[in-house]
């Protein structure tokens, strides 16, 4: 396929699919990284109401690198992965120290940041700063091997970055990803997934039964404070995971141990 003609079936799925979202309509850096980290392994709709409250409460880079670290676990509650909201407090932390409170400009600044590799970088280099910097997601990655890869073959990142980079827009490569994003959300609610063919992928492991479910069932525990070490133990009783869980979330940061007691990281 063409160049322009792929831009051009680009841009009318765009605005045959658009999807309303909040970081669309307010593209500051900060709003697109807030965005990004949480839809990490979870989809749109649950991330909508989880963004729009955690931007009413902390709307700023500065707010949040100056809040204790236990109010962010704690609205970040209901999204699971809480290492990613860590990382969103160390970001805004740094920006505030590193960079005198300005949010970085730059790829390679960007991928200084906590919790900020290729795509997240990508991502904001994009849809805050309208830069056509191509990058890989799995949107991405299911629009370009329906339309470029039919044969099922599998394909690495590299291989499929060469495309993008030759077919992104470079008038307007924000709404040309947008269209992207919902092109390929598309797809998969289609059943066009594609997904084996990268070579990449890796099935995400369920949060039933996992060290992960647990993780989260510690933090919700201590949302309220501290909690005595055999209170919390008889919370989750005989369940083999939760040393692992406990130990983890230590190690992470996300909570801390005094006298005996557990609590959130402040």
């Amino acid at each position: 396929m063409k160049r322009e003609d792929f831009q051009e079936l680009i841009r009318a799925k765009g605005a045959e699919l658009w999807r309303d979202m909040p970081w669309r309509d307010d593209t500051r850096p900060y709003f697109i990284l807030v965005s990004e980290l949480m839809l990490q392994q979870t989809q749109v709709d649950r991330v909508i109401p989880k963004f729009l409250a955690f931007i009413e409460r902390f709307p700023n880079e500065t707010l949040l690198a100056t809040s204790p670290l236990a109010d962010v676990l704690m609205l970040w509650n209901g999204l699971g992965y809480n290492r990613r909201a860590k990382y969103l407090h160390d970001a805004a932390k740094k920006i505030q120290v590193d960079y005198k409170g300005s949010f970085p400009r730059t790829y390679e600044e960007l991928l200084t940041l906590p919790g900020v590799g290729p795509g997240t970088a990508g991502a904001i280099m994009t849809y805050a700063y309208n830069q056509p910097v191509p990058y890989i997601e799995t949107n991405v990655r299911t629009v370009y091997f329906h339309h470029f890869f039919q044969q099922g073959e599998v394909v690495t990142d590299i291989e499929l970055q060469k495309i993008v980079s030759e077919t992104i827009s470079t008038e307007s490569p924000r709404d040309f990803y947008w269209a992207l994003m919902d092109y390929g959300a598309f797809l998969k609610r289609s059943g066009l997934g594609r997904v084996q063919q990268s070579r990449h992928y890796k099935k995400q492991s369920p949060l039933k039964g996992s060290v992960r479910e647990v993780r989260g069932m510690i933090i919700r525990q201590l949302s309220d404070g501290f909690t005595e070490s055999e209170a919390l133990r008889q919370a989750m009783p005989n369940d083999s995971r939760f040393e692992h869980a406990l130990t983890g979330l230590l190690k992470d940061g996300l909570i801390s141990q005094k006298n005996g007691q557990y609590h959130l990281t402040k």
